[in-house]
């Protein structure tokens, strides 16, 4: 998640030309047999990714060395560098594990960096495959369950091209069949330790602030044409991630993830509701595409938001009153409980809240942040929502993407010098929250 200030600008000026010409994503009838869809006992975990977490592992030059499509943005001074430490989730994976168990989650989603896979196209790093392998094996030996993600917004540096960004990421003219070739190996390697598989995070997050943003890898403004051909190349590649998956573990289960705001209509300053409509449009274009290909609907919620020309120019940022984050997100727990009666009302499937959390430098207000959104799942719990799981981002203190460190989001943070994770306040409030409600 970021502030998208670029993302927003663009917003404005568009649907200020076309006010009145964007309809509302046509209503999706619910037909899932949820019930059918076996998770066994609450989910109570937290997530990471790898790009986030992950230090490089690899000296430039090694045959294991990688690059991003991120670090190639940041080299051009379009984001803050991320280095290659992050917080030493790759050499140093035990430390994770062990700052998991002090937690009490039982479930624990992580990411595979599609470029240390496949540094080079249809070259793949199986020492790497294998570890990612083995740190499955390592959570379900202390009693962790994976969930793995496979795509959490970097591809590889193959994928990018900077001379002409029309052609990157999701519009790259290999992209989709070098997709579904990594998306082969990586699933037969952790197939046999992982049931769950996000192929996607946040695609239709990504996919606006990357391809009509301009904010966020590969940089493209403006452009409704490329974010058209984006989103359906998107759809289809988690489509064919969800059959490979399928094939390979007949018991495996698919999550599609989502960044979902609850986006609030405001009839002064969006009088023909465009913008509120294009929000929607953000929200579930890609999710309408691929809910028949999963099992369960990640909700990743953060914030609410007025959909207005004012408010996505004149965005809050840093914690200005004790109702926004460090990001200018507006804090409403409330929002959740809509957010997730809208997506049990429109998909019928069960749901995990994949991610909230919040940006902030004051634990005490990161706990009441937890306790009150906690309070809105067991509200919607009660009025007919299938909740499955709950998890806070995120696990330690990390790179906040086109924000850099400038977010504090963890349970934990790392310790520069022991290099281990030191539990947070808001972590030992989780550890007592599991222990004391294990079956909400």
């Amino acid at each position: 998640m970021t502030k998208h200030f670029s993302l927003f600008s663009a917003l404005a000026i568009f649907l200020f030309a076309f006010q009145g010409c964007v309809t509302p994503p046509p209503k999706k009838k619910a037909t899932s047999p949820a019930a059918a869809v076996k998770t066994g006992k609450f989910w109570w975990g937290t997530s990471s990714s790898s790009f986030q977490n992950e230090d490089r592992g690899e000296k430039p030059g090694s045959p294991g060395y990688f690059r991003t499509d991120w670090d190639e943005f940041a080299d051009e001074g379009l984001i803050p560098p991320r280095g290659d430490d992050a917080t030493f989730s790759w050499t140093l994976f035990d430390k994770d594990i062990a700052a998991l168990k002090a937690i009490g989650v039982n479930h624990y989603r992580f990411g595979i960096e599609w470029g240390r896979v496949e540094p080079r196209p249809g070259e793949f790093n199986e020492r790497a495959l294998a570890q990612y392998a083995l740190m499955a094996k390592k959570l379900k030996a202390a009693g962790i369950e994976p969930i793995v993600t496979l795509w959490h917004f970097t591809f590889p540096d193959w994928l990018y091209d900077k001379n002409d960004k029309s052609h990157s990421g999701f519009l790259h003219p290999d992209a989709e069949k070098a997709w579904e070739r990594f998306v082969q190996k990586t699933t037969q390697k952790l197939a046999p330790s992982v049931r769950v598989f996000v192929p996607q995070n946040e695609p239709n997050g990504a996919l606006y602030i990357g391809y009509f943003g301009g904010h966020w890898p590969p940089g493209l403004l403006m452009t409704p044409g490329h974010l058209k051909k984006a989103s359906a190349a998107a759809a289809r590649m988690f489509q064919s991630a969800s059959r490979i998956i399928k094939a390979t573990r007949k018991d495996a289960l698919v999550m599609g993830i989502y960044s979902l705001p609850n986006w609030r209509k405001n009839w002064l300053q969006d009088p023909t509701c465009a913008i509120f409509n294009m929000m929607q449009h953000q929200n579930f274009d890609h999710l309408d595409q691929c809910a028949d290909f999963m099992d369960l609907i990640g909700v990743n919620y953060y914030y609410s938001q007025d959909a207005s020309v004012v408010r996505f120019i004149r965005r809050p940022h840093g914690e200005i009153t004790s109702n926004y984050t460090q990001n200018g997100w507006e804090i409403d727990p409330e929002g959740l409980y809509s957010v997730l009666m809208q997506i049990q009302r429109r998909y019928g499937k069960p749901v995990v809240i994949s991610e909230n959390g919040i940006g902030t430098q004051s634990e005490q207000k990161k706990i009441r942040y937890f306790r009150e959104h906690v309070n809105q799942m067991l509200r919607a719990m009660q009025d007919g929502a299938d909740v499955r799981g709950y998890f806070p981002w995120t696990l330690a203190d990390n790179y906040e993407w086109a924000e850099g460190y400038g977010a504090n989001f963890g349970l934990t943070h790392l310790d520069p010098k022991t290099k281990k994770l030191v539990m947070e306040p808001s972590g030992y409030w989780f550890r007592n929250y599991i222990r004391a409600n294990p079956v909400p």
